[in-house]
């Protein structure tokens, strides 16, 4: 059982640690040839440029102005700076509420632990049960004092527990309550103010059925002609280019190199380049560098057309665009025809949301997919808990030494004893934990999702769940077992909840660990960017032989909210938790809440480059995870009373869930439909303002290949030159044009294929021009 002391020396490694990676990186960040790592996105919107271009040869290195490393920490109110508006012009939305959820947590728990401590921290430390408890080999420390453990049986000092807990739990609400008001009224907002995007007039559509006289691409148009005759405006199909996709990476990396050996010639116009055909350009034959790069960039080009030409790679799904906002609101919101499991409508990704990779997934072996997924998962969770347990074994010396005397010589030693309690349990977890983001994010993507927000939100809901019954009921029920493993020996069974029930609260001390090598060090390690420093500058060394290649050594990186947003949600699990069981634990949480807002807040203005703009749609998860955390603390704060007998106070924590589930009932109902749903007002009201402003403005000319798929984009920057004046035209147009098939009834409008697909009733074309 970890002591005070024990906690002050992992107070003091971990602080030290924060302070060693804080002045690190206000180093770092100072000198010239790092400044891509530190500031990658003012690059990127081209509002920076590298300091190594000018100055002495020294001063292209290292930051010879020592007055700059006075003020090492002056980054920290300069990421406070930015006003919250201008930060979502700078970031976008998500960014700006994705910082929102840290200062929720300050809202929530400074209050809480105010009133914990003012109230509660007394009643509970101004008894002596562990002291005098008759169950004596019950382990405890100076922080169980603090807690609801030190509180005899039956005690009517419960009573300052309920009453907290209403009180904590009305808080919360209320704070949530006007955070899922803000978020909405500002996701609202923004798309209101946004500027056009393709998304906004698309969706995709799944589950084409086939048709044995048309093509996909047809056949989508016809549908839509007849279906939405005065909105539909245009689509894209959707390829499998997988296989493609790898060609064109290929040829990229060959067009690279090629250039590089381009611009070495030109700088030595007498001697021509030379390489070798063999790995890595350090075997093989010796060949004309130029000629022989240009051979594989003319090989790549034919192999993608024909890959490109496969009718196989194109799947029954397209991206299908409206002349209106309000048009596309329709379609994606209502079913297109009487069988509901076809012609399935969605509102289309951001184009730089979209997973292309998964768009060659079958429909209907989803459903398939995900209930793999759910039964890994479930089985990854499950056998999981035993490497869990043993890390929780390691926070209880006195556990161990009952178990395994022997040892005892060794862990007995003060600061190895202090070490091993107070700061290896966290770092332990810690490393078990770090390869879970990325098995979660493959598991999501052999699902199918399509968009990388959506991958994103559903590696995070299975991430959160997996913290809440591995790390936190796995720690508490495990250790607790651990703990008093020798009291479940010598003891009537009768006994055994009461044990329990005094021992859950000392798990706290286990977490404390785990908040200050996760929430401290870890967030203050996450500032410095050591992994993209070394990654950035063995590029810069090694590959980097064009001005391009250095741009692309740049990784931002992003927020990662698949590992952020679950990691702030077990924190608001502990402290709802803990706040009225062992209040020692909020100052811990504060200060998570703290240094991680300052610090993402800096990276967020001067690093991260977000993949995709959602609008905050994932703020509902937030909020749902929030409740979740709040029902539990209600639920062990109920079994927690429940053992300690108090049969008169207890039964008045019963209203406590159903009241939670209530409100969050009524939050869902008021907000989330604008979060899933896009108002028909708000569309017709944008597709005003807009065709006022813009009445000439040609829509199909911006959405023509905003769903084209990227390694298709290159090929295909010159197409459709012959559809300038359609957005003119297509008003007046109403000519009918058959199908290839009697049984459908005739389009009232005429085919416009695109170019990827072969048009049909040519010679129809051909007459209805004007």
């Amino acid at each position: 059982m970890a002591t005070l002391a024990d906690i002050g020396l992992a107070a003091a490694i971990n602080i030290l640690s924060a302070f060693v990676f804080f002045v690190a990186f206000a180093i770092l960040r100072l000198q010239p040839f790092n400044d891509r790592v530190y500031f990658p996105k003012w690059y990127l919107k081209g509002l920076r440029s590298s300091p190594t271009r000018s100055g002495p040869f020294v001063r292209k290195f290292v930051n010879l102005d020592f007055r700059s490393y006075i003020k090492f920490l002056n980054w920290m109110p300069d990421a406070l700076k930015m006003p919250e508006q201008e930060l979502i012009d700078h970031a976008g939305l998500d960014s700006a509420v994705y910082l929102r959820i840290y200062l929720m947590g300050l809202k929530i728990f400074v209050p809480v632990a105010f009133l914990a401590w003012t109230i509660l921290v007394p009643v509970n430390w101004t008894n002596s049960t562990l002291e005098l408890a008759k169950l004596k080999n019950v382990t405890s420390s100076d922080i169980d004092k603090l807690s609801i453990s030190n509180i005899p049986q039956q005690s009517n000092r419960f009573w300052a527990h309920i009453i907290m807990a209403y009180i904590f739990t009305l808080w919360t609400c209320y704070v949530l309550l006007k955070e899922y008001e803000m978020v909405a009224s500002m996701r609202l907002q923004f798309l209101a103010s946004e500027r056009r995007r393709a998304d906004q007039f698309s969706v995709l559509v799944r589950n084409v059925p086939p048709d044995p006289d048309e093509s996909v691409s047809e056949l989508v148009e016809h549908f839509f002609l007849v279906n939405h005759p005065d909105h539909y405006l245009t689509h894209q199909v959707v390829y499998n280019a997988n296989k493609l996709a790898q060609l064109v990476k290929k040829k990229k990396k060959m067009q690279n190199w090629l250039d590089y050996y381009q611009l070495k010639y030109d700088r030595q116009n007498s001697k021509r380049p030379f390489t070798k055909t063999g790995f890595l350009a350090l075997c093989g034959n010796k060949v004309d560098a130029l000629d022989y790069y240009n051979l594989e960039i003319e090989k790549l080009s034919k192999e993608r057309e024909r890959v490109a030409t496969d009718p196989k790679s194109i799947m029954p799904a397209a991206f299908v665009s409206f002349k209106t906002r309000w048009g596309a609101a329709v379609c994606a919101q209502t079913q297109q025809c009487r069988n509901p499991t076809l012609w399935l409508t969605d509102w289309a990704p951001e184009p730089r949301d979209v997973y292309w990779q998964n768009l060659a997934i079958p429909y209907v072996s989803l459903t398939i997919r995900r209930l793999i997924m759910a039964v890994a998962f479930f089985f990854l969770t499950f056998f999981f808990m035993i490497p869990i347990a043993f890390v929780q074994s390691l926070a209880s010396i006195e556990g161990i030494e009952k178990v395994a005397p022997f040892l005892k010589p060794i862990i007995e030693i003060g600061f190895i004893k202090s070490f091993i309690q107070g700061f290896l349990p966290g770092i332990a977890l810690k490393l078990f934990l770090i390869f879970l983001p990325t098995i979660l994010m493959i598991m999501s993507k052999f699902e199918g999702f399509i968009s990388l927000s959506s991958l994103e939100r559903r590696s995070a809901t299975r991430y959160y769940l997996f913290n809440l019954v591995n790390v936190f009921l796995g720690s508490l029920i495990a250790g607790s077992a651990f703990k008093q493993l020798n009291s479940f020996i010598h003891q009537s069974p009768s006994q055994i909840p009461k044990t329990i029930g005094m021992a859950i609260p000392q798990g706290a001390t286990f977490f404390i660990t785990y908040i200050m090598v996760d929430g401290w060090a870890g967030i203050a390690g996450e500032i410095l960017m050591l992994k993209s420093l070394i990654i950035y500058h063995l590029k810069n060394f090694f590959l980097v032989k064009t001005e391009k290649d250095r741009e692309e050594a740049m990784d931002p990186g992003s927020i990662g909210f698949n590992t952020g947003e679950p990691q702030i949600q077990f924190y608001f699990l502990l402290g709802l938790v803990y706040a009225t069981v062992t209040p020692a634990l909020l100052p811990f949480i504060l200060v998570f809440f703290g240094l991680a807002y300052v610090v993402f807040r800096h990276q967020i203005i001067n690093v991260y480059n977000q993949e995709y703009e959602s609008g905050a749609a994932f703020w509902p998860d937030v909020h749902g995870r929030v409740i979740v955390a709040l029902v539990i603390s209600q639920l062990l704060l109920f079994g927690l009373l429940a053992t300690k007998e108090a049969a008169n106070s207890t039964p008045f924590l019963i209203a406590l869930p159903v009241l939670t589930i209530y409100f969050h009932r009524f939050c869902k109902g008021r907000f989330e439909p604008a979060f899933v749903r896009y108002p028909l007002q708000e569309a017709m009201m944008k597709d005003t303002l807009e065709h006022a402003r813009e009445p000439n403005l040609n829509l199909k000319s911006f959405l023509q290949n905003a769903y084209l798929h990227p390694v298709f984009k290159s090929a295909n920057d010159d197409d459709d030159e012959d559809d300038d004046d359609f957005g003119e035209k297509r008003e007046n147009e109403s000519v009918l044009v058959p199908t290839k098939r009697s049984s459908r009834r005739n389009t009232p409008l005429p085919s416009r294929i695109s170019a990827t697909s072969t048009p049909s009733l040519p010679d129809v074309h051909e007459d209805s021009q004007p």
